[in-house]
C-alpha cells in the first residue's frame, strides 16, 4: 500500500459496497471463507462460546493466527492485496492459492490438494452453513465470481469496524470476545457478557446452545444477504429483554427491525455522516446500554470507571 494515511480520503476510508453489485463475488468468498473456517474448525481446541473458530482482520485481509497440527503449526491468510489465499507452516513451508474468478469446486480442489503437499491431512465438512441453498464445495460450479475491487472494499471497511470494536471493548471489564469474523454468518462482531447464565432457547442447535449460553450483547457489521439486502451494522441482547424494541438509540437513523429482531443502522448512513467512527461508536455503546439496562446488568462492576 502506497498512500499515506494523510492522503487517504473519507470515501476512501469508507467505500461504497452496494450489495445487489458484489453479490456473486460477496457469496463465492463467503464460501472459500468457509472452508479455511472449517479447517481451523476441526484442528482447534474448543472455546466457550465457539471463540476457536473465527477469522481476524489482518493487514492484508483475513487470517487464522496459528492452528496446531500435529507437532506443528500452519496459518492461512486471505492476502487481498495480491488476491491470493497463502498457508504457512511452522516448518517454512508455504503454497498460495490465487483469487480469480473461478468457481467453488475448483478453488475447492486446489486448496485440499496444497495441504495435501504440506503434509497437512485433515477432512472437513464440506456441506455450507448458514446459507440459502447450500451446495458441496465438491460440487459447486454455481458460485464462481471474484472482484478484487469490491473484495478490497469490504476489507477496508472491516478494518474500520475493526478499529472502532476494539475501542468499543476497552471501555469493558467483564467478560467480552475478541472482534471476531465468523464466517458462517459472514460478519465481524464483538461481544459483551453480563455473567450470567441465559435460559436455553427453545429447539435451538448445538451451536446456538453454546453461542447464547449466557447473557449477552453484540454488535457487528454484515455486507447484506438476502433478508436483508444492504450492508448494515447490528446489534441485539439474548435473550431479548421486554420492550428493548421501544428504547431509543443513537445515532438518529439506526433503527429496531422487527423482521430480524436486533437494531440495525445502515452502512450507508454511517459512511455518509460528518463522523463515521463517532455514528458506528455511538450506535455500539447506545445499544449496549439499552439491553444492559433493562436486562438489570450489573454494570457498576463490568464497566471501566
Amino acid at each position: 500500500m502506497t498512500d499515506s494515511p494523510a492522503s487517504i480520503s473519507k470515501a476512501d476510508l469508507w467505500p461504497e459496497l452496494p450489495y445487489s453489485k458484489w453479490q456473486p463475488t460477496c457469496d463465492t468468498l463467503h464460501m472459500w471463507t468457509q472452508m479455511v473456517g472449517k479447517m481451523r474448525l476441526a484442528l482447534s481446541p474448543m472455546q466457550n462460546h465457539w471463540w476457536q473458530v473465527p477469522l481476524y482482520v489482518s493487514p492484508h485481509g483475513l487470517t487464522t493466527s496459528s492452528i496446531p497440527y500435529n507437532e506443528t503449526f500452519f496459518d492461512e491468510e486471505f492476502d487481498f492485496f495480491d488476491d491470493k489465499l497463502v498457508i504457512r507452516t511452522s516448518t517454512g513451508l508455504e503454497r498460495a492459492i490465487g483469487l480469480y474468478p473461478r468457481s467453488v469446486a475448483d478453488f475447492y480442489a486446489e486448496y485440499t490438494a496444497a495441504h495435501r503437499e504440506l503434509g497437512i491431512d485433515v477432512k472437513i465438512k464440506t456441506m455450507p452453513v448458514e446459507f440459502a441453498d447450500p451446495i458441496p464445495f465438491e460440487q459447486d460450479t454455481v458460485h464462481a465470481s471474484y472482484d478484487g475491487e469490491y473484495v478490497r472494499r469490504f476489507w477496508r471497511i472491516l478494518m474500520n469496524c475493526e478499529e472502532v470494536f476494539q475501542e468499543f471493548r476497552s471501555g469493558f471489564t467483564g467478560k467480552c470476545s475478541p472482534v471476531n469474523f465468523f464466517w458462517g454468518s459472514f460478519d465481524l462482531s464483538v461481544s459483551r457478557y453480563s455473567g450470567r447464565r441465559a435460559p436455553e432457547k427453545k429447539n435451538s442447535n448445538r451451536i446456538e446452545r453454546e453461542a447464547y449460553s449466557h447473557e449477552v450483547s453484540s454488535c457487528g457489521f454484515w455486507p447484506g444477504d438476502g433478508r436483508f439486502k444492504e450492508a448494515a451494522f447490528f446489534a441485539y441482547t439474548a435473550p431479548a429483554p421486554s420492550g428493548l424494541d421501544q428504547q431509543r438509540i443513537k445515532p438518529e437513523r439506526a433503527f429496531f427491525s422487527q423482521e430480524l429482531g436486533e437494531f440495525l443502522l445502515k452502512y450507508d448512513d454511517v459512511r455518509s455522516a460528518e463522523n463515521p467512527h463517532r455514528d458506528l461508536l455511538d450506535f455500539c455503546q447506545s445499544t449496549y446500554e439499552a439491553g444492559a439496562n433493562l436486562a438489570k446488568w450489573d454494570r457498576d462492576s463490568l464497566e471501566r470507571k
